[in-house]
């Protein structure tokens, strides 16, 4: 990493980019995969890698989605061009043999499943969160959100998996007027220090 991004990079990425509450557009799947193709890279523990994604884009999904929907996020969802829902699989360890083949990662893991959903949960965060800056990256914006009923949206999406909802985000390409003013942020003596 010899260079750090420039002004026009950083703001796409972070000072300028906003949660979205409408969106205009299509995404195509093309753009889909390249979304994952960029944010599966972003470091997790062990490279656990436990987010599992569902774009939802047909009626017939949508269909699926809207019935887990809080009241306050029926429409601009209904209305999106895409929806992920990010899920983490509670049995992501079966799969570190493969992701993680330098050491038996696998064995960290074995045991009940309540052993495993802190650091599902956490990993699958920050997937997340890659997720929205891989967006940002390819020009779309993102509506993250948590108003749904999860073990509606489980039942419709997840059933018969290790799979369980933690997050929506709608993707598409912004409309303006559908942002509040922002926010303020903590200042670095409020939220950091160097030790």
């Amino acid at each position: 990493m010899p260079h750090p991004l420039n002004d026009a990079a950083l703001d796409q990425l972070f000072r300028t980019a906003r949660t979205y509450n409408g969106f205009t557009g299509e995404v195509s799947d093309d753009t889909l995969r390249q979304l994952y193709d960029l944010l599966k890279f972003g470091p997790t523990q062990a490279n656990t890698t436990p987010a599992r994604f569902v774009f939802v884009k047909s009626p017939e999904a949508k269909a699926k989605l809207g019935p887990a929907l809080a009241e306050g996020n029926y429409k601009k969802t209904m209305a999106a061009p895409v929806t992920v829902i990010i899920g983490r699989d509670e049995d992501f360890h079966e799969k570190l043999p493969y992701l993680f083949p330098h050491a038996d990662a696998k064995s960290w893991f074995d045991g009940p499943r309540e052993g495993r959903e802190k650091p599902s949960l956490r990993n699958g965060s920050l997937q997340a969160a890659y997720l929205i800056l891989a967006a940002r990256a390819l020009g779309l914006d993102a509506g993250p959100m948590t108003g749904f009923d999860n073990a509606k949206v489980d039942a419709a999406f997840f059933t018969g998996t290790n799979i369980k909802s933690d997050i929506l985000v709608n993707l598409g390409h912004g409309d303006p007027a559908s942002v509040y003013p922002r926010s303020p942020r903590l200042s670095f003596d409020e939220a950091a220090q160097i030790a």
